[in-house]
């Protein structure tokens, strides 16, 4: 039987990926999960945080900006201080850049379009967040931004290299990281990465939109067991 661990998620004017995470979660994993509110200035009886997908805000001035400026973003800084588990989707990777949890930054995708599909993800097993999946194992998860375009300077990126701070990569079938198949222009190919302490994760493809049997594709569902596992040890 799977462990029951408490999750949260937070919710801010324009986010429209918190139900499709709360169902995942609370439907298909039997998980214990809350809503936070923006507005909220308290943290509590939570080990894993979701900041979803979305506008938050509308993305006005810069996506993620003003949500990191909310009160519950300061409460968010603590819990990851703390140690607490939190995982950002879209604009929610968007958002805790923002607030400094993750380093780098989101720019326009290179194209300058919204681009909306299915891509194959090579995964670093080394976090909490993926402990579940093996080691270079190819997985298929969709995305949906415009500004998906991971940047950060050189010093910054080569410590996350030594860090194994790089979770989730672009890739084709074959696990090879190229160009060809980079949809947003993200350097070395990033989908996702965590902070030096491992215990928040930013992510630009959506996992909760891959977790059903319904809808053909479950590679995003052993994301949020990964965690539960993590609890579990």
């Amino acid at each position: 039987m799977m462990k029951k661990i408490n999750f949260a998620v937070l919710n801010f004017p324009g986010s429209n990926c918190e139900r499709d995470c709360f169902h995942v979660l609370t439907k298909i994993l039997k998980q214990k999960c809350k809503y936070i509110w923006h507005d909220s200035s308290s943290i509590s009886g939570v080990d894993c945080i979701v900041v979803p997908g979305g506008f938050s805000y509308g993305d006005y001035l810069r996506t993620g900006s003003i949500a990191s400026q909310s009160k519950i973003a300061k409460k968010l800084k603590q819990f990851s201080l703390n140690g607490g588990s939190i995982i950002g989707i879209c604009n929610g990777f968007q958002i805790l850049t923002e607030l400094k949890l993750l380093p780098g930054t989101l720019l326009r995708n290179k194209s300058l379009r919204f681009i909306c599909k299915d891509v194959n993800l090579k995964v670093n097993n080394d976090s909490r967040f993926s402990n579940l999946y093996e080691n270079n194992e190819i997985i298929k998860i969709p995305i949906a931004h415009a500004e998906g375009n991971f940047y950060a300077d050189k010093i910054t990126i080569n410590k996350m290299k030594k860090n194994n701070q790089i979770i989730f990569s672009y890739s084709d079938s074959n696990g090879d990281l190229n160009s060809n198949i980079n949809p947003n222009g993200s350097m070395l190919n990033i989908a996702g990465i965590t902070n030096k302490s491992k215990n928040v994760i930013g992510m630009m493809p959506h996992p909760e939109r891959a977790s059903e049997k319904i809808f053909g594709n479950t590679d995003g569902l052993k994301l949020f067991k990964s965690v539960i596992n993590f609890y579990s040890n």
